[in-house]
């Protein structure tokens, strides 16, 4: 059942699935880049590892509309800042669940640091 504001529980199924998410951020055509995304509580969270001056995180500030690329899907989206130091605290939790190869723990570890943690970004569908 989808909701206002919800992705559709198919397609939670994909990004709760899936390593990586494909995302564009803005509406400036440009490639798709690839990011880790955790489901949380039904809403979908990505965060920026990187946190660079020109990266998709600074793009989403000034236009929060893009699409992702899911399962072959390409999905109109808009970008929510988090705020919620409860919802953060779970999406900690989510990274460190999903992505715990012994490869994937370094990224971990600097995704729930303050710097990537200030980035935690809620995608909803357009």
């Amino acid at each position: 059942m989808k909701t206002k504001g919800r992705f559709p529980d198919d397609i939670l199924a994909l990004f709760r699935k899936s390593k990586i998410l494909g995302i564009r951020a803005g509406i400036q055509p440009h490639r798709f880049i690839g990011l880790w995304v955790v489901v949380v509580e039904d809403r979908v969270f990505v965060r920026s590892w990187g946190v660079k001056p020109q990266g998709w995180h600074q793009t989403f500030l000034k236009d929060p509309r893009g699409t992702v690329q899911i399962a072959d899907q390409e999905i109109l989206i808009r970008a929510v800042r988090t705020r919620s130091e409860r919802l953060k605290s779970a999406v900690d939790r989510a990274y460190q669940e999903k992505y715990n190869t012994p490869g994937s723990l370094k990224y971990v570890r600097d995704l729930r640091r303050e710097k990537s943690k200030a980035t935690t970004t809620e995608l909803v569908p357009l």
